[in-house]
């Protein structure tokens, strides 16, 4: 049950609490120049919520087993190089190219998996299906779950296995869906709005922003709630436990 409650909790926090957007304002590119259409804000939304995860799954993979001090294959490597040696592999310097290797493959497949099934979705992205490659929100978090990555060179402390990362990641690129839907859903509605003609266009768009991020500060202290009521609560006390006396 407890690990129900820590999953649910990341899950909340990351969507929501701490959005991608409007907590740590990364991914805003797509996230102005993708959002004055629904369906196509929802198609990158989509798309992004499958690269982060596909690209924090290796990334995690590559961290625990290859780039982390004292990852195992790097060691067995240094091992058989050289014999008897006590040095710790460290190949962590290396964490921000392996990373963006990966996110660009990872864009890589979306991309000629939308041209092929969606060549309507594809010419709507233009530009951006492509820059993917350089969104923050991808990036970013594959460097937040390698803070978490358990290594035995320099132990963490909140260690995340695979599971963590994944749900973590899922749930990043959820907080920007949703995101990029509701500004997209207000724009398509501003169209019928009669915007003073000093803030049409970008200005209206990042008071909207603002607004937005002002609102999803509504949930902040709800995992804190979240996690009071679903904690375990002990046993009541029997009645003969109650009516002894205090020593």
């Amino acid at each position: 049950m407890n690990y129900l409650v820590s999953v649910l909790l990341l899950a909340i926090s990351t969507a929501l609490i701490n959005n991608m957007v409007f907590h740590y304002f990364v991914g805003n590119c797509p996230f102005i120049g993708v959002s004055r259409r629904v369906d196509t804000a929802f198609g990158m939304g989509a798309a992004v919520t499958f690269v982060v995860t596909i690209a924090a799954a290796l990334s995690w993979i590559m961290t625990y087993f290859v780039l982390a001090p004292g990852a195992p294959l790097t060691a067995a490597v240094l091992r058989l190089v050289r014999p008897g040696s006590t040095a710790v592999a460290d190949l962590s310097i290396l964490n921000y190219i392996v990373y963006i290797f990966v996110i660009a493959w990872a864009v890589q497949l979306v991309e000629m998996y939308v041209r092929k099934f969606f060549p309507p979705l594809y010419k709507s992205f233009g530009v951006f299906l492509p820059l993917i490659t350089t969104n923050c929100v991808i990036l970013f978090t594959c460097l937040e779950i390698m803070k978490h990555v358990p290594v035995a060179g320099a132990p963490v402390a909140e260690p995340w296995g695979l599971d963590r990362a994944l749900i973590f990641a899922f749930f990043a690129g959820i907080g920007f869906l949703i995101a990029i839907v509701l500004m997209a859903g207000i724009r398509e509605e501003l169209e019928h709005c009669d915007v003073p003609a000093p803030l049409r266009g970008p200005g209206i768009t990042m008071i909207i922003a603002g607004i937005l991020a002002l609102a999803f500060l509504g949930f902040t202290g709800m995992d804190t709630t979240l996690a009071r009521r679903l904690a375990p609560k002990p046993p009541p006390a029997s009645a003969e436990t109650a009516a002894r006396p205090a020593p």
